[in-house]
C-alpha cells in the first residue's frame, strides 16, 4: 500500500499544472537547503572548539546539553510558522477500499522524512565524531545522538498537534507563542530551571541508555495523538460542515464612485473581510507602519538615508505587496465562474489596482508622522508612495498573470505557504531590491534628492502611461486566462 501511495504522489507531482513552477521553486529551494546543510555541519565540527574556548573551565558535552532547551524551542516554533503537515489527495481515496488508518499512517510517516527531520543530523552526527575523537566513550556518545533523534522527532509531532488546535483560532499563531513564551518565561525567571532539568535528564540518559525508552513512549503516545485527530477529520463531508455565524452587512456604497470596478471592488473587500487568509493583508497593515519605528528611533540608521527609501517603499506598500503578489489566486476558487460572465477584464484588474493604490494613500498619509524623525524621511515616503503607485503596482499584477496556485481563503493566515510559488519568491527582486538599488546607488555618488527625484520620475512616467501598461497587463491575463483556470481546477 506504501509503493501505491507514493506512486500516486509522484504522479501527482509531475502532472501537476504547475509541475514547471514547481520544479523551478524546488530548484531554488534546493539552493537554501544546500546552504543550511553546510551551515550546520560547520556547526557540528566547530562547537566543540568554540565552547572549549568560551568556556575554558567546562566540559563542552556538559554546556551543549545546557542548551539544549533553548534549540528545543527555537526548532518548535521554526516549525509551526515554516513546516506544514505533507497532505496528499485524500478525498478520492476515501470512495474506494483503503483504510483510513492507512492514509494517516501514510501522511504521518512521510513527516518523519520531512527536511527538519533531516538537518539536525548534520550538527548531531559531527559533533558525536568530535566527542569520540576527543575519548569519550562510543556508548555515551551513540547514546546521547539517539536521544537528540528522538527529540527532533518529538518536536515534529508536537508542532502538528499545536497547529491542529491553532487552526481553530483566529489568531492561529497565539498558542505557539503563548506556549513557547511561558517555558521560556519559567525558565528566563528561574520560576522552574526548565533549561537545568533538561540538562540532567539528558545526561542521565546517556548514563543509563534504558532511559531511552520514556523519550520513545512520549514520540508513540504523541504519534498515536496525531493519528487520533487526522483519523477524525479523515471524511468526505468533513469540509462540508460549516460554522454557524452572524450575518453582518456593511455598507459599500462609497465605492460606486469608481464607476464600472465598483461591484468588483465590492466583491474583493468583502472577500477580504470575510475569510481568514488575505484578511491578514489589513492585520499586516499595522505592522507595516510600525515598520519604522524598528529602525529610525536608532541613530545608526539616521546616518544612513539609504534606508529611507527601502522603509518607505515598504510601509506605504505593505498592503500591496501582501495582497497583490497573490492576484488573481483570491479568486480561485471560483475563478471559472467568474470567466464566464460577461465581464471586462480590466475593469476586474482595474478594481484590484484601485485597493492597492488607495492602500498606498493611506499608509503614506498614517506614516506622516515619522516627521519627527526628520523631513528627509517624510520627503523619502512621499516619494516611495509615488515609485508604488507607478511602478510597484504594476510590477506585482504583471507577475499576477504567472500565478497557477489555487488558495484555501479559510487556512490560517499567519506564516502560511500554502498557494505559493516561484512568483511570489522572485517578485521580491524588483519590488524592493530595484528600487533600494535606484535610490541607494543615486543618492550615494550623487545626492539624497538625486535619488529621491529618481523615484518620484518613475512613478510619475507609470502614472502617465496608466493605460498603455494596464492594457499590455490585461493582455498578458487573456493570454494565460485558461491555463489559470485548468490550474486552479487542481488542488496544489
Amino acid at each position: 500500500m506504501i509503493s501505491k501511495f507514493l506512486s500516486l504522489e509522484w504522479k501527482s507531482f509531475i502532472r501537476s499544472a504547475s509541475f514547471g513552477k514547481s520544479l523551478a521553486i524546488k530548484i531554488v529551494m534546493g539552493f537554501f537547503a544546500l546552504y543550511f546543510i553546510l551551515v550546520f555541519l560547520a556547526l557540528g565540527f566547530g562547537l566543540y572548539p568554540i565552547l572549549q574556548k568560551t568556556f575554558p573551565d567546562q566540559d563542552p558535552f556538559i554546556v551543549v546539553n545546557g542548551f539544549i532547551f533553548f534549540w528545543f524551542l527555537g526548532d518548535l516554533l521554526l516549525r509551526f510558522f515554516l513546516q506544514k503537515l505533507p497532505v496528499m489527495s485524500v478525498k478520492p481515496l476515501l470512495t474506494i477500499p483503503i483504510k483510513r488508518s492507512s492514509i494517516v499512517h501514510f501522511v504521518l510517516g512521510k513527516s518523519a522524512v520531512s527536511f527538519f527531520n533531516f538537518l539536525p543530523l548534520f550538527a548531531i552526527i559531527p559533533f558525536s565524531i568530535i566527542l569520540i575523537t576527543k575519548d569519550y566513550q562510543l556508548a555515551t556518545v551513540m547514546t546521547w545522538a539517539a536521544a537528540m533523534i528522538l527529540l527532533t522527532l518529538i518536536n515534529n509531532f508536537l508542532n502538528f498537534i499545536i497547529e491542529s488546535f491553532s487552526a481553530e483560532t483566529e489568531l492561529s499563531f497565539l498558542p505557539i507563542i503563548i506556549f513557547a513564551g511561558t517555558l521560556f518565561g519559567l525558565n528566563y525567571f528561574n520560576i522552574i530551571n526548565i533549561s537545568g532539568a533538561l540538562s540532567t535528564a539528558m545526561l542521565a540518559i546517556v548514563n543509563n541508555p534504558l532511559l531511552l525508552l520514556i523519550l520513545i513512549v512520549i514520540l508513540i503516545g504523541l504519534y498515536l495523538f496525531n493519528h487520533k485527530i487526522l483519523i477524525k477529520k479523515l471524511y468526505l463531508d468533513h469540509s462540508l460542515k460549516t460554522k454557524i455565524k452572524e450575518v453582518t452587512t456593511s455598507d459599500l456604497g462609497w465605492t460606486k464612485r469608481f464607476g464600472d470596478s465598483a461591484p468588483f471592488m465590492q466583491l474583493d473587500l468583502k472577500l477580504i473581510w470575510r475569510n481568514k487568509r488575505p484578511r491578514s493583508a489589513v492585520f499586516m497593515l499595522v505592522f507595516g507602519l510600525l515598520y519604522g519605528l524598528f529602525f529610525y528611533p536608532q541613530p545608526i540608521y539616521r546616518d544612513m538615508p539609504i534606508m529611507y527609501g527601502f522603509i518607505g517603499v515598504f510601509v506605504t506598500g505593505i498592503f500591496l505587496i501582501n495582497f497583490g503578489q497573490f492576484i488573481p489566486a483570491w479568486d480561485s476558487g471560483y475563478y471559472k465562474m467568474l470567466m464566464s460572465q460577461n465581464i471586462k477584464y480590466e475593469q476586474y484588474l482595474k478594481s484590484k489596482y484601485t485597493l492597492m493604490v488607495l492602500s498606498v494613500i493611506i499608509m503614506f498619509v498614517l506614516s506622516i508622522p515619522y516627521v519627527y524623525f526628520g523631513w528627509k524621511i517624510l520627503v523619502a515616503h512621499f516619494a516611495a508612495a509615488v515609485y508604488n503607485i507607478g511602478v510597484n503596482s504594476y510590477v506585482i499584477m504583471l507577475g499576477g498573470s504567472f500565478n497557477r496556485k489555487k488558495i484555501d481563503l479559510n487556512q490560517r493566515a499567519a506564516f502560511n505557504f500554502q498557494g505559493t510559488g516561484a512568483v511570489q519568491w522572485l517578485i521580491g527582486i524588483p519590488l524592493l531590491l530595484l528600487p533600494l538599488a535606484i535610490f541607494g546607488l543615486l543618492s550615494h555618488f550623487v545626492s539624497f534628492y538625486a535619488g529621491i527625484s529618481a523615484l518620484i520620475l518613475l512613478g510619475v512616467i507609470g502614472i502617465i502611461f496608466h493605460q498603455k501598461i494596464m492594457r499590455f497587463i490585461t493582455n498578458k491575463y487573456l493570454d494565460s486566462k485558461y491555463e489559470m483556470i485548468k490550474a486552479f481546477n487542481q488542488d496544489n
